[in-house]
């Protein structure tokens, strides 16, 4: 499947994805003491379907209308692997599982399936209060470098929020001092094995997220979301994508929406804007089709 691109019939793969499944809004809703379909109507939300293959086949569709030929799917509560991993085992080659792990939960390393069909590991130091060099993220991650199929390594950095929190009534007790994407050097440089992507351009701290991608050619950045945080160093994503460009090259830069939830569905408005902006700094054809899909598709075909 290939969209028409301003560089021509092209093919596109989302690099991020929020796959909220029934337990994600089972997850949430014990957490405010409300059903999932309490939590779905608050949110304004369409409550997803019990099985994960039934939504992973909502999303083949909705991806089919936009013309998208792969996406990650991001499991957004920790222990959901097993929705993503269905997704891809009901749709091979259309779908990345990405699984979302606490490291400071009891045996988090140990017990850990690395099977292949989970394709990375999504880290949230801020959420779940940890630094990078914690010894338990060094246990996950060597497990992860271990594996016969190593799985990638997403590591989100910089300002966090999320929304569906707040129209619960529940409290988002992160710590952004484990943040910044320098947090990250020493580990990629340790773990050169591993891939790690670095989500929103760091999320306002795009300076250090550039310095880690240039220092550490094992770290991607991914474009996803509206990237509002812009407005903290008054910049305009045209600066923000020359600058990446320029530091990182078009090798890893990893084209992303952050869609998530129906029924918005994919969002198509952040394609848009994005590939404008690149169009407008003149990317040629071949960078392009880097940017958008082929870097993604590169980081798993050797794992």
């Amino acid at each position: 499947m290939r969209m028409q691109t301003p560089w021509g019939d092209c093919p596109v793969s989302d690099a991020h994805v929020h796959f909220f499944s029934r337990r994600f809004f089972d997850a949430l809703g014990t957490q405010c003491r409300k059903s999932a379909e309490e939590v779905a109507a608050a949110a304004g939300w369409v409550l997803p379907p019990a099985s994960a293959a039934e939504l992973a086949a909502t999303w083949a569709a909705e991806l089919d209308r936009a013309g998208v030929t792969a996406a990650v799917l991001i499991a957004s509560v920790p222990g959901d692997e097993p929705s993503v991993q269905a997704a891809v085992t009901a749709f091979p080659g259309r779908f990345y599982a990405y699984a979302m792990v606490n490291p400071m939960v009891e045996n988090a390393a140990a017990s850990l399936q690395l099977s292949p069909a989970l394709h990375a590991l999504c880290l949230f130091p801020a959420m779940h209060r940890y630094s990078m060099h914690d010894a338990r993220v060094e246990s996950l991650l060597a497990r992860a470098e271990a594996a016969a199929h190593t799985p990638a390594i997403f590591v989100h950095c910089g300002v966090l929020t999320v929304g569906v929190r707040k129209k619960l009534g529940l409290p988002s007790l992160f710590d952004m001092r484990f943040s910044n994407p320098i947090d990250l050097h020493a580990v990629a440089v340790e773990h050169p094995r591993l891939k790690f992507i670095v989500p929103h351009f760091g999320a306002g701290y795009f300076r250090e997220a550039l310095m880690l991608a240039d220092l550490c050619p094992n770290v991607y950045l991914d474009t996803s979301s509206s990237n509002s945080w812009m407005r903290y160093e008054g910049l305009d994503l045209r600066t923000v994508f020359r600058r990446t460009l320029d530091v990182a090259g078009a090798g890893r830069l990893l084209f992303g929406t952050d869609s998530s939830f129906f029924p918005r569905g994919w969002n198509d408005d952040i394609f848009d804007v994005q590939t404008r902006t690149l169009l407008d700094l003149g990317i040629c054809e071949r960078d392009a089709r880097l940017i958008l899909g082929e870097n993604l598709q590169g980081i798993f075909e050797n794992r």
